[in-house]
C-alpha cells in the first residue's frame, strides 16, 4: 500500500480500536519527541486562558489553524506560539506528566524527551524552573505508570554559539537530575556545525551524550559535520543521507543511530510524499533506524501509528517491527543492565 502525502492524515487519524494489536503490545523507546510539540489544541487553549494571552482572546479557531500546520516555517510559527505558553512550572508539570501518560498507553516503557532550553533562555526564563516541573512530572508518571524519563536539553542552530554554550552549561548542571543528553535543533543552514565545535566539546567533556538534528532540512553534508565536528551519538531525521552512498555506510558500519519521524517529514514537507521517504532503504541496509514522534500534537500522530506506517506503507513484518523497537532501546543513553531489561520486554512481543 502506497499512500500519497493528500492520502496520508486519514491514515493517521484512524481509531485505536483499529490499531494493529500487535503494535499496541510492542514495548517501545520514545527518543526523539520535543515536550513542547506534544501539547494538544485543548491544553494550549487552556494555557492561553490561564495566561491571558492574544491566542485566548483570539478564540478556538486561532488554534485550530495554528495546528495545521504544512510546511518547515509554519511549523515553526506554531511551536514558538506553544513555547509561549509555557511559563510557569506548574505548566511544564501539565503537558509532561499529560505527555508521558500518552505514551504509557502506548507501551512506552522508556522516554528521552527533548526540551527546547535554548527558547527557554531566549524567553528570559530560568531553565532549572521549568525542569522543576517536568521533574515532578517524571515522578508521578513513574508511580502511576512506570514509564521512566530522562531529558535532553535542546539548543537553537540560529541563535548561535554563545546562547547554545548557555543550554550546554544548563544541561551539565542538571545531569545529576535526569538530563542525559545536549542536542541541537533549527535551521541547519543559518547555523551549520562548525560554529558549535567549542560548544559540544565542552558537552562531552561533561559526561553528556549528544544528538544531533542532521539531513533534515540540508543536504549529507549536515549529517557529516554532525559526526565529525559534533561527534554526535545519534542523529536527528538523516533524511538526506540516502543521497550520499558513502553516508549510508558509513552509518551502516558504524551502527549510528538514526531517529526516523515519518509524519514530521511528511508535514513539514521534507519528503513530498511519504512512500519517497528512505526509511526502507536504511532498513534494509542495515542502518541502525527507529522510529519516532517528533511533535505529535502539530503532526497529528503518535508512536504507535509511526509504526503503523512503517507496517502499511513500507511492508514491515511484525519480526521488522520488533527490530524497530529493540533499535529504540539499543539506542537508548541506559547503562548496560537497564538496556538489557528494556530489550526482554521487546522480545516478549508476539
Amino acid at each position: 500500500m502506497v499512500l500519497s502525502n493528500s492520502a496520508l492524515p486519514l491514515l493517521l487519524v484512524t481509531p485505536h480500536c483499529f490499531m494493529d494489536d500487535f503494535i499496541g503490545r510492542l514495548a517501545k523507546a520514545e527518543l526523539h519527541l520535543h515536550l513542547e510539540g506534544t501539547v494538544e489544541p485543548e491544553t494550549l487553549w487552556e494555557l492561553a486562558l490561564r495566561h491571558r494571552s492574544q491566542l485566548g482572546a483570539a478564540g478556538r479557531d486561532a488554534i485550530s489553524q495554528l495546528y495545521s500546520t504544512s510546511g518547515f516555517s509554519s511549523f515553526l510559527q506554531a511551536f514558538k506560539t506553544i513555547c509561549e505558553h509555557l511559563r510557569e512550572p506548574e505548566d511544564y508539570e501539565t503537558v509532561a506528566y499529560e505527555a508521558l501518560r500518552k505514551l504509557a498507553q502506548q507501551n512506552v516503557r522508556y522516554a528521552e524527551i527533548t526540551l527546547s532550553v535554548g527558547v527557554i533562555l531566549w524567553k528570559r526564563e530560568e531553565p532549572a524552573v521549568a525542569f522543576e516541573g517536568v521533574q515532578e512530572a517524571c515522578r508521578r508518571a513513574q508511580q502511576d505508570f512506570g514509564i521512566r524519563t530522562q531529558w535532553i536539553f535542546d539548543a537553537v542552530r540560529q541563535f548561535g554559539a554563545e546562547k547554545a554554550m548557555e543550554v550546554a552549561r544548563h544541561a551539565a548542571r542538571l545531569r545529576d537530575r535526569g538530563v542525559v543528553a545536549f542536542g541541537i535543533g533549527g535551521d541547519e543552514r543559518n547555523g551549520p556545525a562548525e560554529l558549535f565545535r567549542e560548544v559540544f566539546a565542552f558537552a562531552h567533556g561533561e559526561g553528556l551524550r549528544i544528538t544531533v538534528h542532521a539531513g533534515e532540512t540540508a543536504g549529507p553534508e549536515s549529517i557529516w559535520s554532525a559526526l565529525r565536528t559534533l561527534r554526535a551519538d545519534r542523529i536527528g531525521h538523516g533524511l538526506t543521507a540516502i543521497q550520499d552512498p558513502r553516508l549510508v555506510d558509513y552509518l551502516a558500519e558504524h551502527q549510528i543511530p538514526v531517529e526516523i519521524c515519518l509524519s514530521s517529514n511528511v508535514r513539514t514537507c521534507c519528503v513530498t510524499d511519504i512512500a519517497q521517504h528512505p526509511l526502507r532503504q536504511y532498513f534494509d541496509r542495515g542502518l541502525a533506524v527507529s522510529l519516532h514522534t517528533d511533535d505529535p500534537a502539530l503532526f497529528a500522530t503518535d508512536l504507535n501509528r509511526e509504526y503503523l506506517l512503517a507496517r502499511d506503507v513500507f511492508g514491515f513484518t511484525n519480526d521488522e517491527l520488533k527490530r524497530l523497537a529493540r533499535n529504540s532501546f539499543e539506542a537508548a543513553f541506559v547503562n548496560a543492565d537497564e538496556k538489557q531489561s528494556l530489550l526482554t520486554a521487546v522480545a516478549d512481543a508476539e
